[in-house]
């Protein structure tokens, strides 16, 4: 009997040690993912607020720009406000924009003869000439710029692909080292006051499960613009058939340039290469004369693209006008191509035509970019980040209160050191639907490894 009473003890306590170990190692690994990702998730959280709002920050801050006083009655053609910018900034158009609601300007694109590119801004009423700043230069452009972190080239792209991978280990992670174990504090209410690493440890626990979801799902969402997994699932999904869904009529000459390439496109269609128009032959004789942008702006509005939609003009003679809209109603998403000398639609493109794929990952971006479910998306997705940047701050407090004097404060390797390589083998799954979050855990990995060996040699490291 003694010896059962033993062997139970011995057993239950072999159960503490290795669940203590589990904990040990999945700490060891969040908080690495931890100390790569939260100043890039503070930087997302922060840009991304901002730019949920795009339209209404935008139209305040460039109100001398973009908003006009409602006059009736005035009928300005296309090209005649055309005219009147060009008159005022020469060069070539390349995109025109009509207002998308009635107190607003029309933007039409420019690339000046200095090879300025500019957006010019009239007064739909009246022809007046706003005033111009450069193309995609406006204070939510730059927003979005800095969100992607665009102007940093494709090396601060593959970073940002890899925070959003390790975001989502991040969260997995943290949901476990979170997980109730019969304690009260730190599961939904936050124990202690700002000077203890207690109220930190708690604020960032709360905080991070209340927004792990969203987490996840802005991470994934995010994930389509990202430049290796991102592009290789962008290929494989509308790579194929001139990058149209199959299905869709394409049966037209076709430009070796990508909609990417010309027109801000939806990620489903940033493989579709551009039809090309044709002077067609009509009662004998060719037609050689194009329709020009006030025809052009008729046909797009019979064909009926909603409002907000934006026309770009052909750039050589067989060039096509392509009218491209992505509104809120992610029903009303459409790309259409006309022959520029006929009117004649090539290629009329719309969300229901996208594959399984493309509408899933579409819906996903639109409610990522809070389009979906109007103000609610918007407001919701800014209380969450919000939530965020608490949850990123009260992490880097809670480390810093935490940590010794000097030393980076990792924390203690579990007893078993096999725990902590297991619980790698389980990230690595995520590391190999995410190519780049693969080989980031690797070199994680082998830092660790190198720190514990020279930490054996009695060195102080980590």
């Amino acid at each position: 009997m003694e010896k059962s009473v033993t062997t139970s003890a011995a057993s239950a306590q072999s159960r503490g040690i290795s669940g203590v170990d589990l904990y040990r190692a999945v700490w060891r690994w969040h908080f690495y993912a931890g100390l790569l990702v939260l100043p890039f998730m503070i930087l997302l959280a922060v840009t991304g607020a901002l730019y949920l709002f795009r339209d209404e920050i935008d139209q305040v801050l460039h109100a001398d720009l973009m908003k006009v006083e409602v006059e009736k009655g005035s009928d300005i053609t296309p090209e005649r406000q055309m005219a009147a910018a060009l008159q005022r900034y020469p060069g070539e158009v390349f995109k025109y924009v009509p207002p998308a609601a009635e107190h607003l300007a029309t933007e039409i694109d420019i690339k000046t003869d200095a090879g300025e590119k500019l957006a010019v801004y009239v007064n739909p009423y009246d022809n007046a000439v706003l005033g111009a700043m450069e193309y995609r230069g406006s204070a939510m452009w730059f927003i979005r710029k800095l969100h992607s972190l665009e102007k940093l080239g494709p090396i601060a792209n593959g970073a940002l692909e890899i925070a959003a991978g390790l975001s989502i280990l991040l969260v997995i992670t943290g949901t476990y080292l979170w997980w109730p174990r019969g304690q009260n504090g730190g599961v939904i209410k936050i124990r202690g006051s700002r000077r203890e690493r207690v109220f930190w440890r708690d604020l960032h626990a709360v905080s991070g499960v209340t927004v792990g979801g969203i987490i996840l799902f802005l991470a994934i969402t995010g994930m389509p613009w990202s430049i290796v997994w991102g592009d290789k699932v962008n290929e494989l999904a509308n790579g194929h058939n001139f990058g149209y869904p199959a299905g869709v009529r394409v049966d037209v000459p076709m430009s070796g340039e990508r909609l990417s390439e010309r027109v801000q496109t939806s990620w489903s269609l940033e493989q579709a290469q551009i039809p090309l128009s044709v002077q067609h032959p009509a009662d004998g004789q060719n037609i050689t004369t194009p329709i020009g942008l006030d025809q052009a702006v008729a046909r797009f509005d019979e064909l009926g693209l909603a409002p907000g939609y934006s026309v770009n003009l052909p750039s050589s003679t067989d060039g096509v006008y392509t009218g491209s809209v992505y509104p809120d109603d992610l029903s009303r998403q459409r790309v259409v191509h006309l022959d520029q000398y006929s009117g004649q639609v090539l290629i009329d493109m719309n969300y229901a035509d996208y594959g399984p794929l493309g509408r899933s990952l579409e819906w996903g971006i639109n409610v990522h970019m809070g389009q979906e479910f109007g103000i609610w998306n918007q407001v919701v997705l800014a209380l969450a980040c919000v939530v965020i940047v608490i949850f990123s701050v009260s992490a880097g407090v809670m480390w810093w209160k935490r940590r010794p004097s000097g030393r980076l404060g990792v924390p203690p390797l579990p007893q078993n050191p096999r725990r902590l390589w297991a619980v790698l083998g389980l990230l690595m799954i995520g590391g190999i639907i995410f190519p780049l979050v693969g080989v980031m855990l690797m070199l994680i990995a082998i830092v660790d490894f190198l720190g514990q060996r020279a930490r054996c040699r009695g060195e102080r490291v980590i």
